[in-house]
């Protein structure tokens, strides 16, 4: 009866599925390559997230003291390093930037980054924070690849530099092929691209911060459950041993 009762539900379920597992549409992302048992590059994703992130973006998700105990930076390097929009280490990160001159200038309030990584994925960051390219016609002076029509500016253009989006038609079809670094910023391809790795790491710490410890505890449960199931096994094999 029950499964009677619920097979519409369940229909509709494992219809979605495949849809709920498509993060993304095109062709395969290249992969951040982060690694959140990595403490220094959490810490210099700290940095670089304060520093050029959370002027327009908030995280108020994580609080400060959290990242502290986390990462093991001191109070008083995290108060001098890292916290520039609020006075009080249990607070969380809260983007300096107004919601309403944000909407009067970019069209769109910034979101919040907190879960970012874990709503988009992480290659969807890594390879977003490389696709800004020069575009006169955007109000910003640049457009994205990634999402075309972006409200954001590029902020990261003094470190990469600014890129030439070159495209080749087909068929009546304008599609992108590469591009070409016509402006260099103060990074060398390989210097930004770890800058980047850095950012993306960070931003998928904020979105579970336990993760490392979940992951932990469930290789000690599985352990656990293994080790039980033996001696479960053997004690069934001893409890029925005369009746077989």
């Amino acid at each position: 009866m029950l499964i009677k009762k619920f097979a519409p539900a369940l229909a509709a379920l494992a219809l979605a599925l495949p849809v709920l597992s498509q993060a993304h549409e095109g062709p395969a992302l290249p992969s951040a390559g982060n690694d959140i048992r990595n403490e220094a590059s959490l810490q210099r994703g700290a940095r670089n997230f304060v520093n050029y992130c959370s002027g327009c973006h908030s995280a108020k998700y994580i609080r400060y003291n959290r990242i502290a105990a986390d990462l093991h930076i001191g109070e008083a390097e995290l108060k001098q390093n890292l916290m520039f929009t609020s006075e009080k280490t249990a607070d969380t990160i809260v983007s300096a930037l107004p919601a309403a001159d944000a909407k009067k200038w970019f069209g769109v309030v910034p979101p919040d980054l907190s879960l970012m990584a874990r709503s988009r994925g992480t290659s969807y960051i890594y390879a977003f924070l490389h696709s800004f390219y020069r575009d006169p016609s955007r109000p910003t002076g640049v457009n994205n690849t990634m999402l075309p029509g972006t409200a954001m500016p590029h902020v990261l253009s003094t470190l990469q530099g600014v890129q030439t989006a070159v495209f080749k038609t087909e068929d009546g079809k304008s599609e992108f092929e590469k591009f070409e670094l016509t402006d260099k910023g103060s990074m060398t391809p390989a210097e930004y691209d770890a800058f980047v790795r850095d950012t993306v790491n960070f931003l998928e710490y904020i979105g579970e911060p336990s993760q490392t410890k979940r992951q932990d505890l469930g290789v000690w449960v599985t352990l656990f459950l293994l080790l039980f199931g033996a001696f479960s096994y053997l004690l069934y094999k001893e409890y029925w041993r005369d009746v077989h």
